[in-house]
């Protein structure tokens, strides 16, 4: 459904595969969509250009969400040039994946501050504006494998099931406020990042466990945050919400 009042929808890592399919889908429903990018990105401007000459009028700000300051400061510049934000869409993540055997400390700070840390990061600036104007979506995007677990990702299973506890706790706190907070868990999803994987793997090792056979698209997962940021979802909370293909099932 179009918005007939545009609201503002914050997607951190907004840049391509997953990320840029949300956008996407929130700006063809009518909602002013600003996007973050890792400082010193050089080619967040060209694609910032490209989107826009196809109508879609992005905005994008430099942001390390495992920063809290660069959060905060982030934050208060959407704020003051596009408008108070109303949907966050925690989508920004990295991997750094290994056995736990040879895995290091820089390495699971790196995916834990990135994926973990940064919800709270982003949330905090965000929440409390959401409450007092009594209307809010929190969308945390987290993994099949934050579920299930995945050899060589305690480090990342670990960030993504964490995402999840955050979620259902910060629903109860909110839920009274016209906020919800559910999170998103998406299976294997044909991104540019995981089409790079080589292709006998994924048709010997990955496909058949998927047992609809395939890779999701990145639009339908856009099209479940879009459900999640609607005012049809308000009775949705506190829930994570598996797209994986029947993967894995809870």
């Amino acid at each position: 459904m179009v918005l007939k009042t545009p609201r503002v929808a914050l997607v951190t890592g907004g840049m391509g595969g997953l990320g840029e399919a949300i956008c996407i889908k929130l700006a063809a429903l009518g909602y002013k969509v600003v996007t973050t990018h890792s400082p010193g990105n050089t080619k967040a401007a060209d694609w910032l250009d490209a989107m826009n000459k196809q109508g879609y009028g992005f905005r994008a700000y430099p942001c390390d969400v495992a920063d809290f300051d660069s959060a905060a400061a982030c934050a208060q510049k959407v704020a003051a040039e596009v408008g108070p934000i109303d949907v966050l869409v925690n989508n920004a993540g990295i991997t750094r994946d290994m056995t736990f055997k040879k895995m290091d400390k820089v390495n699971w700070d790196a995916v834990m501050k990135t994926n973990l840390d940064s919800c709270f990061n982003m949330t905090k600036q965000v929440c409390d504006g959401m409450t007092d104007r009594g209307w809010g979506r929190v969308i945390n995007i987290s993994s099949v494998n934050g579920q299930k677990g995945a050899f060589g990702q305690t480090n990342y299973s670990a960030a993504k099931a964490g995402m999840h506890g955050f979620t259902k706790a910060l629903a109860l706190e909110v839920a009274r406020k016209g906020v919800t907070v559910n999170t998103i868990s998406p299976g294997y999803i044909g991104t540019k990042m995981v089409m790079a994987i080589p292709k006998d793997v994924l048709d010997s090792k990955i496909i058949p466990q998927i047992p609809m056979g395939r890779l999701g698209k990145p639009e339908e997962v856009a099209g479940l945050v879009a459900y999640l940021a609607s005012d049809e979802a308000a009775f949705l909370t506190g829930a994570n919400i598996a797209i994986n293909g029947g993967q894995h099932m809870q």
